[in-house]
């Protein structure tokens, strides 16, 4: 008891500023990996992009590695990486399968990633 009266007086006193973006959009059809990549699955084929949490500690996003058409990806292994200003990381697929078609726009305009809903 004394404990939660302590964090409510503690919590009064608080005040916080939160970015535009402070919370990730979680979407209804969408499937999260702990990786940050999300997967929405539509009959026989997958739709992968990056959460916004993770464009938000990317930044500016200056290039995008993408697999070809016709490659094989494994579920929980690498299959392309995101380059920013910050740092780079690796892709992984949340799902076994073959790629069938590329978000091509990427490799020209490689901020796209950070707006939300951009698929892979």
């Amino acid at each position: 008891m004394a404990s939660s009266l302590w964090a409510t007086r503690v919590a009064s006193y608080l005040r916080i500023s939160v970015p535009c973006r402070g919370f990730a959009t979680v979407l209804k059809d969408l499937k999260y990996a702990d990786s940050h990549e999300w997967v929405k699955v539509e009959g026989n084929s997958a739709t992968i992009g990056i959460t916004d949490h993770a464009q938000d500690h990317l930044g500016d996003v200056v290039y995008v590695e993408l697999p070809e058409k016709g490659t094989q990806v494994t579920q929980g292994e690498g299959f392309g990486a995101v380059e920013s200003v910050k740092a780079t990381s690796d892709i992984n697929s949340p799902v076994s399968g073959k790629v069938i078609d590329v978000n091509e726009e990427l490799n020209s305009s490689p901020a796209l990633v950070s707006l939300s809903g951009t698929r892979f």
